[in-house]
């Protein structure tokens, strides 16, 4: 048992011990953007996760459920973890095929350069056609597969695969669809990564300082961001009501001169010079009465009154209400039937919130004055 710690102390040494209740925390607050990931020290993962929304849209957040245990103890260079690694590598020359990481391998190299394609330009921008930028689709495809393949205690080079990728290229004239070909490079790349470059990691990455790791890891999102943005910028498309398709830039530059935008511009300059003058709680409290939160201002709105009307005035105008569209008088169909008794329960409750809403303010005035 002694030896057992002895070598447990030797393979962890000074570095803090990973838990796996943290992990399934992070896992369950922040798994699809890979904060457990983070935690654990493999950001290549969770860039994945963060690039893919939770490894492709969630399947490796839900796979981790039950792999968390086993990150964790490769996270802490368990001793039992090291003896099945070693294990493996004896019976096995290079890492066996498993179907999870060949799918995850061609499925995120897909996902990024089918992300890039659509980020290219389609139309010549101040003359200059950037549809030239097809020739970086290949090494996106490889850096995808190199990515996923190099997660773990696995690793390969990039080089056999990216040859592979940029030897398929021409094949886009025959093809002629882009995700078809797209989708081709991608299993053919990972397949020659598999063949050709996959070997076991036979020791773990180097440890990086955490600022460092989170500037790589930022730089990363940032690249992906702007490919998203390019994107939204040059390519996206909206339908109107017609069927028409327009460019989101155009149609956010129209929004940002529509009606709807100047009023509510309109009214949030309005709402913060009120604060500045009135104060934050005060501008807020008047901003909440506005929501109707119980609801006074349907009521008179149901009885066609305004929101100055005496109660004797709510009182009457709800008997003429009542009696005009009872549902006694209704003799038509049942869907008739149906609308008149909906109609004259909202007189009712109508009413009754304002009727409340008196009584409300006759206690309030009453405690005020005692």
């Amino acid at each position: 048992m002694g030896k057992a710690k002895e070598n447990g102390l030797s393979n962890v040494g000074c570095k803090s011990v990973k838990s796996k209740f943290w992990a399934y925390v992070l896992w369950l607050f922040g798994g699809l953007f890979g904060a457990h990931h983070v935690y654990l020290g493999r950001d290549d993962q969770a860039f994945v996760y963060m690039s893919t929304l939770g490894g492709y849209v969630g399947c490796g957040f839900l796979r981790d459920i039950y792999r968390i245990p086993a990150y964790v103890a490769e996270a802490n260079e368990d001793p039992s973890f090291i003896e099945d690694f070693k294990r493996k590598v004896r019976t096995n020359r290079k890492p066996p095929f498993t179907a999870v990481r060949f799918s995850a391998q061609a499925a995120v190299a897909y996902l990024w350069a089918e992300l890039f394609n659509s980020a290219i330009p389609q139309e010549e921008i101040y003359g200059i056609n950037f549809r030239r930028l097809l020739i970086l689709i290949p090494a996106v495809i490889a850096l995808g597969v190199w990515t996923v393949g190099n997660i773990g205690r696995e690793q390969g080079s990039i080089w056999a695969t990216l040859v592979t990728a940029y030897f398929l290229y021409p094949t886009l004239y025959y093809i002629g669809d882009d995700s078809m070909w797209i989708f081709f490079m991608a299993i053919a790349s990972t397949l020659s990564f598999d063949s050709f470059s996959k070997q076991w990691r036979l020791k773990p990455k180097k440890k990086k300082s955490f600022i460092r790791r989170m500037v790589c890891l930022g730089l990363a999102m940032m690249l992906y961001f702007a490919v998203i943005g390019g994107y939204l910028y040059f390519n996206a498309v909206i339908t109107d009501s017609e069927g028409e398709e327009i460019k989101l830039s155009e149609a956010v530059q129209h929004f940002l001169t529509s009606p709807i935008w100047t009023d509510l511009k309109a009214s949030l300059e309005a709402t913060w010079n009120q604060a500045k003058h009135q104060g934050f709680w005060a501008t807020w409290a008047q901003l909440v009465d506005l929501t109707d939160p119980r609801g006074e201002i349907n009521a008179y709105k149901v009885l066609g009154l305004s929101q100055t009307a005496s109660q004797n005035e709510v009182t009457a105008r709800w008997r003429t209400l009542s009696r005009d569209n009872h549902p006694d008088k209704v003799k038509g169909s049942e869907e008739e039937r149906r609308k008149a008794q909906e109609k004259f329960m909202e007189i009712q409750q109508a009413y009754e919130i304002l009727s409340q809403a008196k009584n409300r303010r006759q206690r309030r005035n009453r405690r005020s004055e005692g």
